[in-house]
């Protein structure tokens, strides 16, 4: 449970940095306090966000690739930065299972955006696994 709501917070952090330019280092302690991580959730919040901040621009791209008649800027700010948050983990962090990754992300979005974020989100990622994550049989 801890790493669910370490996502929680780093969803947090990713949000407060966007909308309200806020210091991440600042953010990360904030919410790790609020939501009273462990020292290991803590940082696995702290390596979501630096992680998905330092790739954003490669993450938008790929976002915009497989979201069909959407550009990232007019997404949902929860949205897409449970997407982005998502993206790096499957592309850039591999210590998650891809079918994890997706479902801790298609649940933020059912607790934190509005009635069709989670279709929304879960149809996005599926595509990034599907031809991004794809292993050819052997």
């Amino acid at each position: 449970m801890s790493r669910r709501l370490a996502r929680e917070a780093a969803l947090r952090v990713l949000f407060q940095v966007e909308v309200g330019h806020s210091d991440v280092h600042d953010a990360i302690r904030y919410n790790a306090d609020e939501l009273g991580l462990d020292e290991n959730a803590r940082s696995f919040a702290a390596s979501l966000c630096l992680g998905t901040l330092q790739h954003q621009p490669d993450i938008d791209r790929i976002i915009e690739e497989y979201a069909v008649d959407w550009r990232v800027a007019r997404m949902p700010y929860v949205d897409r930065n449970i997407l982005r948050m998502a993206v790096y983990e499957l592309l850039f962090a591999d210590e998650t299972p891809a079918s994890v990754a997706v479902n801790e992300a298609v649940e933020l979005a059912k607790l934190y955006g509005d009635r069709d974020s989670g279709r929304f989100i879960n149809g996005i990622l599926g595509n990034v696994v599907r031809e991004r994550l794809a292993r050819p049989s052997e």
